[in-house]
């Protein structure tokens, strides 16, 4: 048998209920009120405003909705409403984070405040699978395939770094580009797989475009080939600078510039943050190309494929919307 329901010690009596309802009626304050009872006049103060105020407060009706209030376990919200559960689970079935489908839901039902469900209670859905709301299978559409949360804090492996003749230090860039104002300054990267395999990251501060570029191998020739390739395929307006860190491969760096009339501008040694936001698209990026896996069998189009993902599911940081709508507005003709 479950054990008999019983009250707090701490919690307010029916009796204390009457006697705050009888004050408020015949004029006292919260603090005489609280005084009177023994209690902390943030008790009494949260107890009135909880149950109508001081005009609509009744002791009665006050101590049935605490006692209902204090039923557990709760009724989950995506349990409850249907549809917004099935919202959630075709966003989460399309990559979206949890972050972002909460952010988005507020922007798409201004006024429809049952249509709000914080990004906590749909990873509780997920994880806690007794609540029967949403299907396990839908964790695989997490970025972290983790089976419970836990801190994200790694261990990196230090990568090798040399010295690159004639680099341009990132202190040396232009202020146009630490203010994100104008598009087309880039941050760049190698994502590494086993077996040697690389594949080239890009993303754009102003919007947080992302453009992924498969390479053979990460010598310096075979990089900065396809960096050129790329790079001259954009709208001038998208050729402004590239921010790299200390990697071999961009060791040639000066020809790029040559060949595309883009400066690249160096971080200084062990300092990824510097490059913050190409830092985390690579982490997104690690939910379609795990660590330790052979990068070398995804083609062009696979990278295309999943670089479109990416661009098309809104971002926080741009108030939800998506990189794509963000550099299609940045670079759109004026009339």
């Amino acid at each position: 048998m479950p054990a008999i329901r019983r009250r707090s010690r701490l919690a307010l009596t029916l009796v204390e209920r009457e006697d705050i309802s009888r004050g408020i009626a015949v004029g006292r304050s919260i603090r005489s009120i609280a005084e009177r009872l023994g209690r902390a006049p943030s008790t009494v103060s949260r107890e009135v405003a909880r149950h109508g105020g001081r005009y609509d407060y009744r002791a009665t009706e006050a101590d049935v909705g605490a006692w209902e209030a204090a039923l557990r376990p709760r009724p989950c919200l995506l349990g409850v409403n249907r549809k917004l559960q099935r919202i959630v689970a075709s966003k989460l079935s399309l990559d979206w984070s949890p972050e972002q489908i909460s952010g988005w839901l507020k922007a798409e039902f201004p006024d429809d405040e049952s249509m709000r469900v914080s990004h906590e209670t749909i990873y509780r859905s997920l994880f806690v699978q007794a609540r029967g709301v949403l299907k396990k299978e839908l964790i695989a559409h997490l970025r972290s395939k983790r089976v419970t949360r836990r801190s994200r804090h790694l261990n990196l492996d230090a990568q090798s770094r040399g010295q690159i003749v004639g680099a341009l230090s990132i202190r040396e860039r232009p202020a146009e580009v630490e203010d994100r104002a104008i598009p087309g300054h880039w941050e760049g990267d190698l994502i590494s797989g086993s077996k040697n395999s690389h594949i080239v990251t890009l993303v754009e501060r102003h919007s947080r475009f992302t453009t992924l570029i498969k390479v053979p191998s990460r010598d310096t020739d075979t990089v900065v080939s396809a960096l050129t390739r790329h790079v001259r395929k954009l709208p001038v307006a998208l050729r402004r600078s590239l921010t790299w860190d200390r990697g071999k491969e961009m060791a040639k760096h000066q020809n790029f510039t040559v060949a595309t009339d883009v400066k690249v501008y160096f971080c200084d040694p062990q300092s990824p943050w510097q490059r913050g936001t190409n830092e985390n698209t690579n982490r997104l990026l690690r939910q379609y190309f795990p660590k330790g896996t052979d990068l070398s069998c995804h083609p062009q189009s696979a990278l295309d494929k999943v670089a479109l993902r990416l661009n098309q599911r809104p971002r926080k940081t741009l108030g939800f919307k998506t990189p794509a709508d963000k550099l299609r507005a940045s670079v759109a003709p004026t009339r």
